[in-house]
């Protein structure tokens, strides 16, 4: 079991980027990892971290190590799993996640997959900030819309439209938008600057795709805040269709601009480190998430 620890530490230390994160991940002090790395490099006899640079990088010796201890850690999970009858018991999931996608299609899909795997307990991390996907012992993380160039394995589960809308008691004070253009003398809810989606794109008569930053006096970092604030009629949104399809159809929200919005859906990935074997709780949920999204219309 020591050795199995050891390995666990040292995985997370090379995924998470430092010892301090792996620490973090896997509830252990820096100096408790940093033990753990040393007396794993005394038991095999070669230096696996380079600890003269300011950022943690791996050695050959350690670069040779990483994927077979990936193999071993997966082999004993998998070992496990089969011993349980394909049951997982005492193990966590951590997910990350775009927190809309989260509340509105992950949270309805939980219970049955807990009832398929009882013994698997899901750890949920919510947010839209950017940053690295995968940090802080995060097994999987759900992302919208291009992915930065990595060494992450990204497998699309769904994919979602974004829907221009504003309340009827909005509309009723200020007048609805005839065309995109018109945008410019409403409010806009948008989300930061610094998130992705603050830039609002149409499709014209062309087909070409023109792109406006819509501006207003209130911005956020989540997309729950932003359907809050659109049902208060505090302005006019872009959100995602699965975040207010109930809205629409019971009018609480009313749809602008449908023939202007761009025809190319938006792509929902799955995101895991790039492992030969993942894990059997990672696998199984990966294939729960394919097999649900396959039985949903849209």
């Amino acid at each position: 079991m020591d050795r199995l620890t050891e390995m666990r530490v040292f995985v997370r230390a090379v995924e998470d980027g430092g010892f301090s994160a792996a620490g973090r991940a896997l509830s252990l002090t820096p100096s408790a990892v940093s033990k753990l790395m040393a007396r794993l490099e005394n038991r095999l006899g070669v230096v696996l971290f380079n600890r003269s640079l300011r950022s943690l990088a791996l050695t050959p010796e350690g670069e040779a190590f990483y994927p077979a201890a990936l193999q071993a850690l997966a082999a004993v999970e998998e070992a496990e799993s089969r011993a349980q009858g394909g049951r997982l018991t005492g193990e966590v999931l951590r997910i990350r996640s775009v927190p809309t996608f989260a509340i509105h299609l992950l949270a309805p899909l939980v219970p049955e997959f807990r009832r398929q795997h009882p013994g698997l307990r899901l750890e949920f991390l919510l947010g839209n900030e950017p940053g690295n996907l995968l940090e802080g012992g995060v097994d999987l993380a759900i992302s919208i819309g291009e992915l930065p160039d990595s060494s992450l394995v990204a497998r699309r589960v769904t994919t979602m439209r974004w829907i221009i809308c504003a309340s009827p008691r909005y509309l009723a004070e200020h007048g609805t938008p005839g065309s995109p253009a018109e945008l410019a003398e409403h409010e806009c809810l948008n989300f930061n600057k610094r998130m992705p989606w603050s830039t609002w794109s149409f499709r014209g008569a062309d087909h070409s795709v023109s792109r406006i930053p819509a501006r207003g006096g209130v911005t956020a970092n989540q997309g729950q805040m932003l359907m809050a604030l659109a049902l208060a009629g505090a302005g006019i949104a872009r959100l995602a269709d699965f975040q207010i399809r109930e809205a629409l159809a019971e009018g609480r929200l009313v749809r602008l601009f449908p023939e202007q919005e761009p025809r190319m859906e938006e792509a929902i990935y799955a995101v895991h480190q790039g492992r030969r074997h993942p894990s059997p709780r990672l696998r199984f949920f990966l294939d729960f998430l394919e097999e649900a999204f396959s039985r949903k219309p849209g």
